[in-house]
Formats: C-alpha cells, sequence, structure tokens
C-alpha cells in the first residue's frame, strides 16, 4: 500500500485541481489528495470501486451511512446520489484514495464465464458495500497507476487489469451485488436502464410511464423498487442531477444563479432558490461566494451529471 499512496502524493501534486481531485487518462480512474476536513461533497456516482488509501471519509448512500478508515474498499454498484465528507486529514498524512468506475460490459461477460448465479430478491439490494481492501485488488490499482507513466501502453493493456479487477470483485464478499448488476434480467439493471435515462434528460420534463416501461415494470413496482433502492422517488433523483449541476456551473464556469437554473431546466428561479437551499443549507448566490472565497476548502471539482469527480 505504501508504493501505492507514494503514487498518489506524486501525480495529485502535479496534476489535481483545488479540491485535491486528479483526473487521468486512464479510463475510468481517478484519485484524491486533500489536506484538511472538508465539508460536504454532493455528486452523483455511477458503479464504482473506491480505496480508502489514507485518512478516513463518511459517505452517506440512499439510507446507508457509514464512515470508511484507510484499508477499505467502498463499493457503490449503482447510479446513485451520494454525499461525501473527508473527516480525516492533515498536512503530514492526507487523505488519499484511488476511484476505479466499473464497466457492466465486463461485469456480464465475466457472470457469462463464471455461472452459477444466484440473484438476489429485490429486499435485498444494498447500494454501498465496504470490506478491507485486499492483495489482489491493491495490485490491480498500482498497475492502473503505472500506465500513467506509459500511455502508449493504455490501450493494450487497460482492457486486461480492468477484466482482472471486475473478477476478485465478482468472486469477493460483496460479488452478489455486482452478479445483480450485471443480469440484464435483474431490478437492479433494471432500474439502471431507467436512471440512465434520468441522467441523460435531467433537464427536461421524464413521464414515470416511460421509465417504469423501460424498467419493464409496473408503476406500483417501479416506484417501490426505485424507492427502495435509491432512497428517492424518481423526481427527487432528477431534482437532485439538476442541483448538483447547478452547483457546478455556478462553481466552474460562472453562471449566475438565475441562468444556472435556467440551464439545468426550472421555469422558476425562485422554486429553484428554494430546493437549492434545502439541499446545500445555503442559498445559491451565497453558497457559491462562500465556496468560491475560500481556496484552502476544497470543494467538488465537478459534480457534472454526465460523470461523478469526487472520490
Amino acid at each position: 500500500m505504501d508504493s501505492l499512496k507514494q503514487a498518489v502524493r506524486a501525480y495529485t501534486s502535479r496534476h489535481a485541481n483545488s479540491s485535491g481531485l486528479a483526473l487521468t487518462p486512464v479510463p475510468g480512474l481517478r484519485m484524491m489528495c486533500v489536506e484538511a476536513p472538508a465539508g460536504d461533497l454532493h455528486s452523483v456516482y455511477r458503479p464504482l470501486i473506491c480505496l480508502i488509501l489514507q485518512g478516513a471519509k463518511r459517505m452517506i448512500v440512499g439510507r446507508e451511512e457509514a464512515v470508511f478508515p484507510a484499508g477499505q474498499s467502498v463499493i457503490v454498484s449503482a447510479d446513485m446520489p451520494v454525499v461525501g465528507r473527508i473527516v480525516q486529514a492533515s498536512r503530514s498524512e492526507p487523505y488519499l484514495a484511488i476511484a476505479v468506475e466499473l464497466e457492466m460490459a465486463i461485469l456480464r461477460e465475466l457472470t457469462a464465464h463464471i455461472g452459477n448465479f444466484h440473484p438476489q430478491r429485490p429486499s435485498e439490494m444494498r447500494t454501498l458495500f465496504t470490506e478491507d481492501t485486499g492483495a489482489a485488488v491493491l495490485d490491480c490499482a498500482m498497475r492502473l497507476m503505472r500506465l500513467l507513466d506509459q500511455p502508449e501502453a493504455i490501450p493494450l493493456l487497460h482492457p486486461g487489469i480492468m477484466r482482472e479487477l471486475h473478477y476478485w470483485l465478482l468472486t469477493g464478499p460483496h460479488g452478489k451485488a455486482l452478479w445483480s448488476l450485471a443480469d440484464p434480467d435483474s431490478h437492479a439493471s433494471r432500474l439502471a436502464t431507467a436512471i440512465a435515462i434520468l441522467r441523460a434528460e435531467y433537464r427536461s420534463r421524464v413521464a414515470v410511464e416511460r421509465l417504469a416501461a423501460e424498467a419493464s415494470m409496473s408503476l406500483t413496482s417501479f416506484h417501490k423498487h426505485f424507492k427502495h433502492m435509491t432512497s428517492l422517488t424518481p423526481g427527487q433523483y432528477q431534482k437532485r442531477l439538476r442541483l448538483i449541476e447547478a452547483r457546478r456551473l455556478m462553481l466552474d464556469e460562472g453562471f449566475s444563479a438565475s441562468n444556472a437554473a435556467f440551464e439545468v431546466g426550472y421555469e422558476s428561479v425562485s422554486q429553484f432558490t428554494r430546493e437549492y437551499g434545502r439541499l446545500f443549507q445555503r442559498p445559491p448566490k451565497r453558497d457559491a461566494l462562500r465556496l468560491l472565497g475560500k481556496s484552502s476548502s476544497p470543494i467538488e471539482e465537478d459534480a457534472r451529471v454526465r460523470v461523478s469527480e469526487s472520490v
């Protein structure tokens, strides 16, 4: 683990933005180095694994909340709104983490080869898991990091490393949840189809009837299972996407509150202001000024709906 921590510190020292986040040319790989505890970071995660290398972070995903210390891996098995807060970090021992997005195509290919799958019951669906980081997973992460120094090797070696990483996760303690996500007939997979529509069309009105049809569920069943998995209704989920994107537009692209509201699909600035305040605890303009005025306080660099960029 020490060599991996050194590699993360070296890369983030050169490439991290003001929030400590470093994106990479390796598909799906990003990392974070933060030297002080920070406020809440609102993101929308795609399915991923996050390796906590140093420090600790609290995460709220749906109905589940936990603090994850160094040496643990966090698996988020669905497209979920996440509230994270770094709770242990210092200049001498900063919070260090690596995240790798999971690839459904690889999961489905591997499950087809492995076989012997026993699907989860809908009542067992969970979206947040933690386990002690195994040596095999750490080895995969280290090899992904080495690709950063040899970009010409990425298209050749990346697919193999990702296949191996997904194999260890599928055969690990929480593989059952990933098997369900890979099974196209599972509730998790069918809900993921509906969520993909919400993510792509979050600015527009999306009929719940259409989402239920895409998930091959009755309207009643869709509402029940969507709420069980995400802790939100479809309308609340879409609202969360809009508000997170509006915050990014103000922080990263200099949008005014009203322009951000209209850009993400709101028709009423007053409604946007009320709903923004409920989520972020401050009116939009004051919230943006507070964050932009504190360069030493890490903020979420990119909460875009297309990709979640918090680790």
